[in-house]
């Protein structure tokens, strides 16, 4: 009889267990895993608010700037775009799943050495409307002054065939200057030589604040990594 009355007790208690509810952290982040495979779902994706839209819809309105811009240039003017080359001429995809969206140095390094970016072709489309209408195009990118050769010749394969000038930060810049400071220095550099910069494409808002800015500035979706 006893046996029956603890099999009974035993029963009981696992049921209340089974009924009490979980005590969870308040305000937890979503889980880094989740948020990962987020991201390959937006990337891959083609709904209006994934990548490749948004990417497209970024790029409709830059070509619309452009466009406006030319139509109210006067006789003389030397007009100009800027465009930020990582994740906004060139998308680097392939090394930033390789490396599970986490910064390696020496991936990133050797990916620029295999010129192993690819053409983002909304930012392609910017660039081919800027050459046909005769408007100079310069890029200014973060990446060091030592990889000019390779980024141009990933560039030219990529189909950005003809620019301007290509801006890459010095060896020796100031190790506290921040991105914004070096890329609207080098704008300052542009306007300086005569050029009203009339579009500036980028895909981090540090590409595009500080004086001087373009008279238009269009930033690209990239959820995968920010710089300040």
């Amino acid at each position: 009889m006893s046996r029956w009355v603890s099999l009974i007790v035993l029963a009981c208690c696992c049921s209340a267990i089974a009924q009490q509810g979980v005590a969870t952290p308040q305000d937890e982040p979503t889980n880094l895993n989740t948020v990962k495979l987020d991201l390959q779902r937006y990337h891959s994706c083609s709904e209006p608010t994934c990548y490749g839209p948004q990417l497209e819809r970024q790029a409709d309105i830059a070509i619309h700037f452009l466009k406006e811009s030319l139509a109210t240039a006067k006789p003389g003017d030397k007009l100009a775009i800027v465009l930020d080359i990582d994740e906004t001429a060139l998308s680097n995809w392939a090394v930033e799943l390789h490396d599970d969206f986490g910064y390696i140095p020496a991936d990133s390094n050797s990916c620029v050495v295999l010129r192993c970016g690819k053409a983002i072709p909304s930012t392609l489309r910017i660039f081919e409307e800027a050459e046909k209408d005769k408007v100079a195009v310069f890029f200014i990118t973060g990446r060091p002054e030592g990889q000019r050769a390779d980024t141009a010749a990933n560039l030219k394969a990529e189909g950005y065939d003809h620019w301007e000038d290509l801006y890459l930060r010095p060896e020796d810049h100031p190790k506290d200057q921040t991105v914004s400071e070096y890329k609207s220095g080098d704008r300052a550099k542009i306007v300086s030589k005569g050029y009203r910069i009339v579009l500036n494409v980028g895909d981090q808002m540090s590409d595009l604040v500080g004086d001087p800015q373009a008279e238009h500035s269009v930033k690209l979706p990239n959820p995968f990594y920010f710089i300040p």
